[in-house]
């Protein structure tokens, strides 16, 4: 009896093209953009206070109306928008 073939490895899967990296980069800056807007905009809004989260843990309503809380997500957003920028300038710098 022969021995069972040594399992050999797998070969690594074909680089993505350049385009494919392109397009990646375009929706992860969109997708940064959008999260960046509404954590900016959402916090200072009528629609804040008309929330599931807000009223799922009674302790944390008072801290939802916080205009610290409201700063800190603001903050988050701004994190996003950031994120966007540099994307956007990693993308013009490919060479």
């Amino acid at each position: 009896m022969n021995p069972p073939p040594i399992p050999t490895e797998a070969p690594p899967p074909p680089a993505p093209s350049k385009w494919q990296g392109i397009l990646l980069r375009v929706c992860l800056i969109v997708f940064t953009i959008e999260v960046g807007a509404v954590l900016i905009l959402l916090p200072w809004t009528r629609n804040w206070d008309q929330n599931y989260f807000r009223d799922w843990l009674p302790l944390s309503k008072s801290y939802w109306m916080e205009p610290s809380f409201r700063g800190a997500i603001t903050g988050l957003g701004l994190v996003n928008l950031y994120i966007a920028l540099l994307q956007v300038i990693r993308l013009f710098r490919r060479k």
